[in-house]
């Protein structure tokens, strides 16, 4: 079952265990790319690197999936957008702590908020929308006049 399957506000931990999951395995993508792109003096610190960044990428997706599941349901909106930029601000205040920088943690803040909140608008729009989609229009049946077919020898090339 998806993130997006699960009924918001509800089944708090296991929202939670996906979005640490997802963290995770972006983390050790990242840290993955991050040593072959700034190659380590050493295997140890090779290991270093990647434990880092993928515990901070599995604590960031932690972070935002209690924190939009709580704020869902203390505010008794499960389905406002406002939960999501809640959970993404909280993961930003953390990626600041975690960088000992005010300015790092009010930025991500507010980017993180604000991309998780609109990522939520669209989701919404795409779920209401989906019944729409999946269904033709009618069209009356005058409306359409099969084209007229041309005979094989007025276009011959002689």
């Amino acid at each position: 079952m998806g993130y997006w399957d699960l009924q918001e506000g509800k089944d708090c931990i296991e929202k939670t265990w996906i979005t640490t999951k997802l963290g995770t395995a972006l983390g050790l993508v990242g840290s993955a790319y991050h040593i072959v792109a700034f190659q380590p003096d050493s295997a140890i610190q090779a290991v270093q690197r990647a434990t880092n960044g993928t515990v901070t990428m599995a604590a960031l997706g932690a972070i935002f999936g209690m924190t939009t599941c709580l704020a869902a349901q203390a505010r008794d909106a499960p389905d406002d957008p406002v939960n999501y930029f809640l959970g993404g601000c909280a993961s930003g205040v953390f990626l600041g702590a975690r960088t000992h920088s005010a300015m790092t943690g009010m930025t991500a803040c507010i980017g993180l908020g604000t991309l998780a909140m609109f990522t939520k608008m669209y989701q919404g729009m795409t779920e209401t929308s989906g019944s729409e989609q999946d269904s033709e229009p009618e069209l009356p049946g005058d409306v359409i006049e099969p084209l007229p077919t041309a005979s094989s020898t007025r276009y011959a090339v002689p």
